[in-house]
């Protein structure tokens, strides 16, 4: 959350808000900031949802017919409890990758401006911007968690309990803590590579995992893993000394 106040309070309260004798470190100002951005994307979350919810529903009421592969008993499945292992990494390996190319394309001119750039509004964004997504985009992004158990077995309560972890890391990955095992670090998509998409656009596309941006090229190894703020990077890509810039802010 610190670096959600330095980027906000360089680029814009400072020059544009609050008066130059009021210091950005002051404790009430450091308040308000927060509040702003956290109340902004908790309101653009919470007109989203319901309309991503009505296309939702109506897989969901498909799944509670019968036309999907749940099941029920782990004795339904030929595979037994083998079944569920190998159901969870393929859950994960599918949709990630459908993840992925969706996420991509919501990127491509055509598409971004009306519908993905909604949630870039937030170059470093809060738990809350996870689920601050235009509805069409929202919708499209969440299909492969619905569409998987039409394609292949899966047990119901692991169903559930997939759907609640993929919520938990979608906010875990917008929540700008860093740390990961550094054996993981160029494996798992994590809240650093995340927040490096929200700053430089075209890289780590991914849900979970760090291979489909490796196959697509769009791979960027995190900037805050390399021991620099993301805010350096965004200075030396607007041209500007970060030394200086920091003297000329204070």
């Amino acid at each position: 959350m610190d670096l959600v106040l330095n980027f906000s309070d360089y680029y814009f309260f400072t020059p544009y808000v609050y008066p130059s004798c009021w210091p950005e470190n002051e404790p009430l100002r450091q308040i308000i900031g927060l509040l702003n951005q956290v109340q902004r994307e908790i309101r653009y979350a919470m007109t989203s949802i319901p309309w991503i919810s009505i296309p939702t529903v109506a897989l969901f009421f498909a799944e509670v017919r019968g036309y999907s592969k749940l099941y029920d008993h782990v004795s339904d499945s030929a595979l037994g409890w083998a079944g569920l292992i190998i159901s969870t990494f393929s859950f994960l390996f599918f949709t990630d990758m459908c993840i992925y190319w969706i996420h991509r394309f919501l990127h491509h001119k055509l598409f971004y401006k009306n519908f993905h750039k909604p949630h870039h509004i937030w170059k470093i964004p809060t738990p809350f911007a996870s689920h601050a997504f235009h509805p069409v985009d929202g919708f499209f992004q969440g299909l492969p968690y619905h569409i998987y158990p039409f394609l292949f077995p899966l047990h119901k309560v692991l169903y559930l309990s997939l759907y609640v972890f993929v919520n938990i890391w979608t906010i875990s990955i917008h929540d700008g803590d860093y740390r990961v095992p550094s054996l993981l670090e160029r494996t798992i998509n994590g809240a650093a590579h995340h927040t490096d998409h929200h700053l430089f656009f075209d890289f780590n596309y991914g849900q979970y995992f760090t291979l489909w941006d490796r196959i697509g090229g769009s791979y960027r190894h995190p900037s805050a893993l390399m021991g620099h703020g993301p805010l350096d990077f965004v200075k030396k890509r607007r041209g500007e000394d970060v030394g200086t810039a920091h003297v000329k802010k204070e």
